[in-house]
């Protein structure tokens, strides 16, 4: 009886420490936004892939294609950091988008477990999200998606690399640019 208890806890101890040792898990954020203007109004302001003027943090965008897939777009924010943007997919009618960031730059470098690491501007990797405006009879519904890693992608993240860090960053640029269309489109 005791090599079966001792086989148990021994089993038990192995599948935790296995459990804990997992690598980043892929986190989703979204949000929505009930805005009192019209459907088309919101598109308008929001449509331009190479305009992200509407989003707070962003000082300027540039964007070699336009509104066509593959487009690339550089948003210079308003810290002086960038954020490089691939146009996945684009519908005018249905209107919405979807985009993945390609490359960001270094907001600080830390010292983490011995080695010198580079924290980027938005502490993720291999981001991709899609933005939606919906017609709700007179208003609009906007929904904001996003998938995403944390930005360290070893086991045992710095604190500014891990889930949370991922998390607080992503739902605040989500939550703050939908906020701000609303207040733009309701003027």
């Amino acid at each position: 009886m005791k090599k079966i208890a001792l086989l148990s806890l021994s089993a038990m101890f192995m599948f935790t420490t296995l459990a804990n040792a997992h690598g980043p898990v892929r986190q989703k954020a979204e949000e929505e936004i009930t805005i009192n203007a019209t459907a088309e109004k919101v598109w308008n302001i929001i449509k331009n892939y190479d305009d992200m003027s509407w989003l707070p943090g962003v000082k300027s965008t540039t964007a070699d294609k336009g509104n066509n897939k593959g487009s690339i777009r550089v948003l210079t924010l308003k810290d002086g950091g960038t954020i490089t943007e691939e146009l996945k997919k684009y519908d005018d009618k249905k209107m919405t988008y979807a985009y993945k960031i390609t490359d960001m730059s270094t907001a600080k470098t830390i010292t983490h477990s011995g080695a010198e690491e580079k924290v980027p501007v938005l502490p993720v990797d291999n981001y991709a999200a899609s933005i939606e405006v919906e017609d709700k009879g007179g208003a609009a519904l906007v929904s904001w998606k996003a998938g995403y890693y944390r930005a360290y992608m070893n086991n045992n993240p710095p604190e500014e690399m891990n889930e949370d860090a991922a998390n607080t960053a992503v739902t605040a640029i989500l939550k703050g640019g939908l906020a701000n269309l609303k207040a733009l489109a309701e003027k």
